[in-house]
């Protein structure tokens, strides 16, 4: 039987005008009783001009698919996009993209359909996902009138489950990306890189999901947000 975001999912699609959201409306969810390691994922990172997904513009797209529990890292993409505006100098020395670098970019639209073309029918894995979902589903809005429907996982949230849930004591800083992958022996990725930071995020749910698994075979129920 279908899930209540698949079915949200076919009522967008009956209402959707010809694009790249209804294209990629038409391809299902996975079913979340599905065992986890049968699922296709895509791991996607952002870097913005800041925070307020109203106010503030996305700089690059970083993506990569993990099929079952293996990162396919020739699916890796990293886009630039091109802004209207001067990058914040505090923004800049964060992420190191210029102003120069931006105005090389692609448009938001043509980067929000490359992406929407390799999401479609997955399950995006992002950490602290609250900033991946309203940024894009706020670009989807602005290039084509309407938000973006998707299953998500969210690492950062797994890792809050994980410390409640075994009543391990922690800090609010070693719920960050790089100090989740450092606590499972990781590779260590330069920080605040949409690409890296997107490769760091499939190994992390690969090593969060490995460790949640007690051979019985979790399903994709047991992580999404």
């Amino acid at each position: 039987m279908p899930s209540f975001l698949d079915w949200r999912r076919r009522w967008r699609l009956r209402r959707a005008p010809q694009g790249p959201l209804r294209s990629y409306l038409q391809h299902p969810f996975p079913p979340a009783g599905t065992d986890y390691r049968e699922v296709e994922y895509l791991a996607i990172d952002l870097e913005t001009t800041g925070l307020d997904c109203r106010r503030d513009l996305i700089l690059s797209v970083g993506y990569v698919t993990v099929r079952g529990i293996s990162v396919d890292l020739s699916t890796a993409r990293h886009r630039l996009v091109r802004i209207d505006r001067a990058i914040p100098e505090a923004s800049a020395v964060i992420h190191q993209i210029t102003d120069d670098q931006s105005a090389r970019g692609q448009d938001l639209a043509e980067v929000v359909e490359e992406l929407l073309e390799h999401l479609a029918g997955k399950v995006m894995i992002a950490h602290h996902a609250h900033i991946e979902q309203t940024f894009l589903s706020n670009a989807c809005k602005q290039c084509w009138g309407k938000g973006l429907l998707m299953p998500v996982i969210d690492t950062q949230e797994l890792a809050f489950r994980t410390f409640e849930r075994r009543q391990i004591p922690f800090k609010p800083s070693d719920l960050r990306l790089h100090a989740l992958g450092h606590r499972y022996n990781l590779p260590r990725y330069g920080a605040h890189n949409a690409l890296s930071d997107s490769i760091a995020a499939a190994e992390l749910f690969l090593a969060q999901a490995a460790y949640r698994d007690d051979g019985r075979g979790m399903r994709l129920a047991d992580f999404l947000c």
